[in-house]
């Protein structure tokens, strides 16, 4: 989808928050600014397959239990919200200053920082080498206000109840599930309680969904950053198989994609609801 991009992030608020809960997708933002498609020397079918197609769809119930939703609209081969601000891959930028920039780590020196050098299939995104002020002008008009818009649902939700729980909501490749339909990421227990895993890892099963830990995705940014369980703040990354719901290829909707929203809807009611969400953030 091309156009112009007037709103970054979109908060979806319950009418009468009734739950701690934060459900967010950093990754499904579909929208393309026309100039940097224009100069993309990969095809947006493609960019594309970055995304994290339609995971918005799938949790578009959320504000309806009570809970919010903070939802990214902006493309994530354009600027990826699941990234620290300063991993920036240096071999992208023309004459780019000296500081600024993380060391690099796995994701940089993959080409898949804040602002992506690859696309999902390995293919340079763009022709030659872009401006640093254009990498900082993407961070500070998208990638900025979507973690202000996240950090205040997560205040908001802390004031009110106390503490909070974040979903961070992602899809990922059939080819790189290793057999799993859902993956669980808490840094090995560092960003959320331990009974909040166990009672979505114990729920997801009951659906008849196989489920691993932290393999192969353990959290990126989001839950490193505001996972902080000792003081109230539990982040949890779910990875979904696209193969559940998507022609992968084409990044359509398959014809499974509703009795997944069925079920996920039934989980997510089981998170929300749960007579014992104090208990399930004690440990």
């Amino acid at each position: 989808m091309i156009a112009p991009i007037d709103e970054p992030v979109l908060v979806h608020a319950p009418e009468v928050r009734t739950s701690p809960f934060i459900f967010a997708s950093p990754h499904s933002g579909r929208c393309y600014e026309a100039d940097f498609l224009d100069q993309a020397c990969a095809p947006v079918s493609v960019l594309r397959r970055s995304e994290d197609a339609y995971v918005d769809t799938l949790f578009s119930h959320v504000p309806s239990l009570g809970a919010s939703f903070v939802e990214a609209i902006f493309a994530r081969a354009f600027v990826d919200p699941n990234r620290g601000p300063d991993e920036l891959d240096a071999r992208l930028f023309d004459a780019a200053p000296e500081q600024g920039f993380s060391a690099p780590n796995a994701r940089t020196s993959a080409g898949l920082g804040v602002v992506p050098r690859l696309a999902a299939d390995g293919r340079c995104i763009h022709p030659g080498l872009i401006a640093y002020a254009e990498g900082r002008r993407r961070i500070e008009r998208y990638y900025r206000p979507y973690h202000a818009a996240l950090k205040a649902e997560i205040n908001a939700a802390v004031e009110q109840f106390g503490y909070a729980v974040v979903i961070d909501c992602h899809s990922m490749p059939s080819s790189s599930a290793r057999g799993a339909d859902m993956v669980l990421g808490d840094r090995f227990g560092a960003s959320c309680g331990r009974n909040l895993v166990n009672h979505a890892e114990s729920y997801f099963k009951a659906l008849g969904f196989t489920v691993t830990r932290n393999r192969p995705y353990a959290g990126g940014y989001t839950t490193e950053h505001y996972g902080d369980p000792v003081n109230g703040v539990h982040v949890m990354q779910l990875e979904i198989n696209r193969g559940l719901y998507l022609r992968e290829v084409e990044v359509r909707p398959s014809a499974h994609m509703d009795s997944l929203r069925e079920r996920l809807v039934k989980w997510t009611k089981s998170m929300v609801y749960t007579e014992y969400t104090g208990r399930l953030v004690a440990e």
